[in-house]
């Protein structure tokens, strides 16, 4: 670790990006935490030797009004998202399974920033977005990082919260009685597709020991494992009460998730995220309709938060194949996503396509979202000074913030590969 210099300026969160090299994750306490919660080691195992990466070396700093306009546009899109008007819309290409309404909002909706000159830019919502018990964790395992920063906690918007862990399960709890009301919660399938060789393992099993301690009986599980008879879903001879839902099969649409998706419909078990959160708030698409004022003053936007929106989404339009010259000539400047991708699973940066890509993906269902290039943090790795890229992940639920994180890494998207890289606490800077 080497200390920043004493100042008698407070700088402010761009400079203390660029030139704090504090390391503040203190691995002993991540130690401590994991082994308190799992004394044979597997958990500390599992992220420390395994995924060594998962948690970045150093803290990265926001700006309080950075914070705010961020907070701004998340509640400016839970307006729009709110409007009949606007669902009509987006349901209409959605799946079958997204016109089923139930009552429940869809636990942990992830809303991305990236920081750019004119500040932050929304680059997509994901609907199951993974990590928030992971940065639950990475925060108590931090040391103070220089004086200059001063006391502020980081990773939350308000000091006098509760915990992260109990507002999760309170979340849970919130989805399970919109739908039964005040039937006693029972069991939990955390349902992802070959979940044991899944990179966030770890975090599933963070939620099952959460759920248990609270008495709530938990598998983790692939969909195949589940069976629906005599009105209920299964899991062997266990009832499934809830499924938290981290498939990336959204709408639910595959043969592998056939019996989840037959049971959900028949309202035989709670399910969150649901298809429906999906197409209203990820699809890619979406992102288009929300920064066309067009769209926006048809469907009755108010001035305000059409100016809120237009700011603060980066442009994003539909990919059609009778512009691809254009887009071809315009490369540079854009990044193509499939409407109903995660992560960076088939997005590319336009300066990196081939011909052959490009093609595919002019026949495919694609979305080109002007290139807003991440601000950066400097670190020290090895004795070397070396740029990582962040953006900014809030978790939200029911339009409201739960958790920041930052993630840091190299390359063309975040992979969690990247020494000194990986999930940051963030600390808000005046």
């Amino acid at each position: 670790m080497n200390p920043c210099p004493k100042q008698h300026v407070f700088p402010n969160a761009e400079q203390l990006n660029a030139t704090c090299h504090c390391v503040s994750l203190n691995r002993k306490a991540m130690r401590n935490e994991l082994l308190a919660l799992d004394p044979d080691g597997e958990l500390y195992r599992m992220i420390a030797e395994e995924r060594p990466h998962l948690f970045a070396e150093s803290a990265v700093f926001v700006g309080q009004d950075y914070l705010n306009r961020q907070l701004q546009i998340i509640a400016a899109l839970e307006r729009v998202i709110a409007m009949p008007a606007y669902q009509q819309r987006v349901l209409a290409h959605a799946p079958a399974s997204a016109r089923f309404q139930p009552k429940s909002e869809g636990v942990f909706l992830g809303y991305d920033f990236h920081i750019s000159e004119d500040g932050p830019k929304l680059i997509e919502i994901n609907s199951n977005a993974g990590g928030a018990m992971i940065n639950a964790i990475l925060i108590r395992a931090q040391n103070n990082c220089c004086d200059l920063v001063g006391c502020q906690q980081p990773g939350r918007i308000a000091q006098d919260a509760l915990p992260p862990e109990q507002l999760f399960l309170d979340m849970f709890y919130r989805e399970w009685r919109a739908e039964r009301d005040n039937q006693p919660l029972r069991s939990i399938a955390i349902v992802d597709d070959d979940p044991q060789n899944q990179y966030m393992l770890p975090e599933f099993k963070l939620f099952k020991q959460l759920f248990e301690r609270h008495r709530i009986a938990t598998v983790i599980c692939d969909p195949t494992e589940l069976t629906f008879r005599d009105g209920a879903l299964w899991r062997g001879d266990m009832r499934i009460d809830l499924v938290y839902n981290r498939l990336t099969d959204f709408g639910l649409e595959t043969d592998t998730s056939r019996t989840l998706r037959d049971a959900y419909l028949e309202n035989a078990v709670v399910v969150t995220p649901h298809p429906r959160n999906h197409a209203l708030y990820a699809d890619k698409r979406n992102l288009a309709l929300l920064c066309d004022d067009d769209f926006l003053q048809a469907i009755g936007v108010d001035l305000q938060t059409r100016a809120i929106l237009l700011q603060g989404i980066a442009h994003t339009f539909l990919v059609n194949e009778r512009d691809g010259e254009a887009l071809w000539a315009e490369r540079k400047q854009l990044f193509f996503k499939p409407a109903k991708g995660y992560g960076s699973k088939a997005a590319y940066r336009g300066d990196k396509l081939t011909r052959r890509v490009f093609n595919d993906i002019l026949h495919h269902d694609y979305v080109a979202q002007t290139l807003i290039k991440p601000s950066e943090r400097q670190l020290e790795i090895d004795q070397q000074i070396v740029d990582l890229k962040l953006d900014l992940r809030h978790y939200v639920y029911r339009g409201q913030t739960q958790l920041i994180c930052a993630r840091l890494y190299q390359g063309q998207t975040t992979n969690f590969r990247t020494p000194g890289g990986g999930f940051a606490q963030v600390v808000v800077v005046s």
